[in-house]
């Protein structure tokens, strides 16, 4: 507990998740940041609405990483996004609520497929909850990457046009929301992942080889908790691929 308090402002660089205040919940804390993500939720449950983020926290990296079967993937996004929302409802401050919501609908659609996801009005929910984290916290490096991604996929998925159109989205947003969150947050593991992969998407061929440079450095980073750990081994395993 000692190490994730004097460490605190170091593992939480992306989400700017405040110290807790309560010690039940900085044993939650300490559980997720050592991978045991299955206990971590539990206790973060038990120790009430306070505890609500680190339980979806670690239930969404244990969902995207670990599970194996994609129904139950699906179904712990849900439940995810479920509490989140029901927590921003009562404390709309919270911009981790927000983060979380959006977080976890976001992988709920790259499970069912985006284009699925986008007809059932997920795309809108998305969105708004990631603006809404930016507004509570400029600083928050994971809502920029995730709000850069979500650009990118739409963009992806039904072309730059109708992107535009119907969401919003654009490509030098996404690039922009990326440069802002490495800005925020260069030792970001996950933000170099999902930049690569956006670069990809976007621009081709002609930025594979900065796509390809960001992963190696993904993949040389040194991960403070166990979560950072999964990031930087995906990166190493895409390298190998």
């Amino acid at each position: 507990a000692l190490r994730v308090r004097r460490e605190w402002g170091q593992l939480h660089a992306g989400d700017l998740e405040p110290l807790p205040e309560d010690e039940a919940v900085l044993a939650a804390w300490v559980l997720y940041h050592g991978g045991e993500f299955e206990k971590a939720a539990e206790a973060g449950l038990q120790a009430g609405p306070a505890g609500t983020n680190v339980a979806n926290k670690a239930t969404s990296v244990y969902a995207h990483y670990l599970e194996p079967r994609e129904k139950n993937r699906q179904r712990l996004f849900l439940q995810v996004a479920e509490r989140a929302t029901a927590l921003a409802a009562v404390e709309p401050d919270n911009a981790n609520a927000y983060y979380w919501q959006a977080y976890a609908l976001g992988r709920y659609s790259q499970g069912i497929s985006v284009a699925k996801a986008l007809a059932q009005g997920v795309g809108g929910k998305i969105k708004s909850a990631l603006e809404s984290v930016i507004r509570l916290q400029p600083g928050h490096a994971d809502a920029h990457v995730a709000l850069a991604a979500f650009h990118a996929e739409v963009i992806d998925k039904v072309g730059p046009l109708i992107a535009n159109m119907t969401y919003g989205a654009k490509k030098e947003t996404s690039l922009n929301l990326f440069a802002r969150a490495l800005s925020l947050n260069p030792r970001s593991a996950i933000a170099k992942i999902e930049y690569a992969n956006a670069l990809v998407i976007l621009e081709g061929d002609k930025r594979m080889a900065e796509a390809t440079q960001y992963y190696e450095d993904a993949a040389a980073m040194s991960a403070l908790d166990a979560a950072q750990h999964l990031d930087v081994e995906m990166a190493q395993t895409e390298l190998a691929s």
